[in-house]
């Protein structure tokens, strides 16, 4: 695949969109992905959201005497489900990198952000007239347009306190309050729309819209994997130390607690803090977030080498997360999760370049002294893609 333009409009830089409107105010970005246009068509995602390995969604809206009424069914979906379907109907797929490398090299369109941020890409495919209703996202998002047309409207920011409408199976609302944008997109247009701001797309013709979503963490998810991480030091077992100050036999003072508190954050201060962190965030935004699919057909070592010979590069694989660290200059790479303690500097620095969205050539991999054997195995991780 040839180089990627940053998806952004040609007058603004990364920094000015990062510091204007990442997480602040929504972008239409004119021609953002023009490598979308004819990649997948209707009948591919119709047919993918029926595989078993699929994660996707059937949402149906009747209209009835009391207002909208909307359906939901999950994975599996079977032909059955779509027949007799209303006028308005969408289908989603999850993790749609998975099922197409290429498409998910698509995501080097956004490294000015930092790809651990990453989700994953959602397609949605309606006729004319379906939606999902109008909803926002706890994430930030770019809704590029692959095929046909969709009309969005965005409104207001929500919060906690907005209200849902009860008794349906997605999380809808009426009120979007005062519209700010109201344009139809088509192939190859994107629009950011930052996390909790209303949006409502409707669309034009048959259409297929794929959604690039970027997640961080929240503080349950970091402290859930610290206590992993910190269950491998010894020293952490050993009870405190604490000033005990004259008290009633059955109270738990304030200054213990306090005492207890202080020492706590002095751990996460220190240098021993720092790498507990580190590799409980690391492990958690390197998680999969869906099971891994198994490729049907394994390569062989004698195929690898005779692909590369003749020109094909290894790219990172963006089903699954490959991201490092630098902590005291070591490099420590993580993969799905976990951390690659068993690999030497040789792999550590080719991998570090494929996170960074490198290509790997056979000459790379012979000057690093990197055996055929080794990168089979990065392949059978599904960390890394043979990109003919």
């Amino acid at each position: 695949m040839t180089s990627i333009n940053f998806c952004l409009p040609d007058n603004l830089t990364p920094e000015q969109f990062l510091a204007e409107y990442w997480q602040k105010k929504p972008l239409l970005i004119k021609q953002g992905l023009p490598q979308l246009k004819d990649m997948f068509e209707p009948d591919d995602i119709l047919g993918l959201s029926l595989d078993e390995a699929a994660t996707s969604r059937l949402i149906t809206q009747n209209n009835t005497n009391n207002g909208d009424q909307w359906q939901l069914q999950q994975s599996p979906l079977s032909e059955e489900m779509f027949d007799n379907l209303p006028e308005q109907w969408t289908v989603l797929v999850q993790n749609l990198e998975q099922w197409s490398p290429e498409l998910g090299q698509l995501w080097n369109a956004f490294n000015f952000i930092p790809q651990w941020q990453r989700d994953d890409i959602m397609v949605s495919y309606a006729p004319k007239g379906g939606s999902v209703g109008k909803h926002y996202d706890e994430y930030d998002v770019f809704l590029a347009q692959g095929f046909g047309h969709r009309r969005w409207q965005l409104g207001k920011f929500c919060n906690e306190s907005t209200e849902f409408i009860e008794n349906q199976p997605i999380r809808i609302f009426d009120d979007m309050g005062e519209i700010i944008f109201d344009e139809i997109l088509e192939p190859g247009d994107v629009l950011y729309v930052p996390p909790k701001l209303s949006h409502y797309g409707v669309a034009q013709d048959d259409c297929l819209t794929f959604s690039f979503g970027f997640r961080r963490p929240n503080l349950m998810q970091v402290l859930d994997s610290l206590v992993d991480a910190a269950t491998g030091e010894p020293s952490l077992f050993v009870p405190m130390l604490l000033d005990q100050p004259l008290q009633t036999a059955g109270k738990l003072d304030r200054d213990s607690i306090t005492q207890i508190k202080d020492q706590l954050l002095e751990l996460l201060k220190s240098e021993q803090g720092d790498e507990l962190i580190t590799q409980a965030v690391s492990e958690v935004i390197s998680k999969r977030q869906y099971e891994l699919l198994v490729p049907e057909d394994a390569i062989d070592e004698e195929d690898l080498q005779q692909a590369l010979e003749q020109g094909a590069v290894i790219r990172t694989d963006y089903s699954s997360r490959l991201i490092y660290t630098e902590l005291n200059d070591e490099i420590t790479i993580f993969a799905n999760g976990q951390s690659l303690d068993d690999i030497n500097d040789s792999e550590a620095s080719l991998l570090k370049r494929l996170a960074d969205a490198e290509s790997l050539t056979l000459e790379d991999l012979t000057q690093a002294n990197i055996a055929t054997e080794t990168v089979l195995s990065w392949l059978e991780n599904s960390w890394v893609w043979l990109d003919f």
